[in-house]
């Protein structure tokens, strides 16, 4: 659920593979309760629950993992969820941008403030580092569900600004309060989606030294690796980690 996957080198040291699949599921699973318990526990009826569970499905999230998350939400009734940002710069003063799911502020925020500080970076306040970034909406479909030409006539007549394609899948991108609109209309097509979100996209990429470019990887693992964090967007180049 977090902003970069370029880190192969440094995720797949034995013993984290399976933690970060752990990880990942208990991430969806706390947003498919969240999401249930703010809406409708029907997913036609709650945009930010379907599109939980698409994404969950899209992870190979078992049916009966999804089916218990929908179930939490009807329990622990007094169990506070909240989005909070958190934004900074790390290694090579790269621009960072957090985001959590948390059931307590204080924790999370000690926690966030104690990766930056271990690898170097220092955390600022909302502001600091997103005038960095363009917050837009993107919506990304596996490439075997549709072809190219169809996925861009789609985007058009769904009223989306672009639509990009890569080896892997079509990403459709469009101003953040029209995502879910976006959505609807392709929704007619299509009914695979591998995630739909608000994303954090760097208006420049900036490359870091040679001798930061481990320092940095486990920086932002560190950061994945928290429970309470759902994404983690930075303005790295692609390359550095590739």
């Amino acid at each position: 659920m977090a902003g970069h996957s370029h880190w192969a080198g440094i995720k797949h040291k034995k013993g984290r593979v399976d933690k970060l699949r752990s990880n990942l599921f208990s991430k969806l699973s706390r947003e498919i309760t969240v999401a249930a318990k703010l809406g409708d526990k029907d997913p036609d009826m709650n945009a930010r629950l379907r599109s939980a569970m698409q994404a969950a499905r899209s992870a190979n999230m078992p049916k009966e993992n999804i089916e218990r998350a929908i179930a939490k939400s009807s329990t622990n009734v007094n169990e506070k969820f909240e989005n909070l940002r958190y934004e900074g710069f790390g290694p090579d003063k790269i621009a960072v941008i957090v985001e959590t799911l948390t059931d307590n502020r204080n924790r999370t925020a000690s926690n966030i403030r104690t990766i930056f500080h271990k690898y170097g970076g220092t955390l600022g306040t909302l502001g600091s580092a997103s005038h960095n970034f363009n917050q837009i909406g993107t919506i990304k479909i596996d490439k075997k569900e549709v072809s190219e030409d169809e996925i861009f006539e789609l985007a058009i007549d769904s009223g989306a600004n672009e639509c990009l394609s890569n080896e892997k899948f079509h990403e459709i991108q469009c101003a953040k309060n029209e995502i879910y609109n976006v959505k609807k209309k392709i929704e007619k097509k299509i009914q695979n989606f591998i995630s739909t979100q608000l994303e954090w996209k760097p208006l420049n990429r900036v490359e870091i030294s040679q001798a930061k470019i481990e320092t940095t990887g486990e920086f932002i693992y560190a950061l994945e690796n928290d429970d309470d964090v759902q994404k983690v967007y930075t303005n790295l180049k692609d390359g550095n980690f590739l």
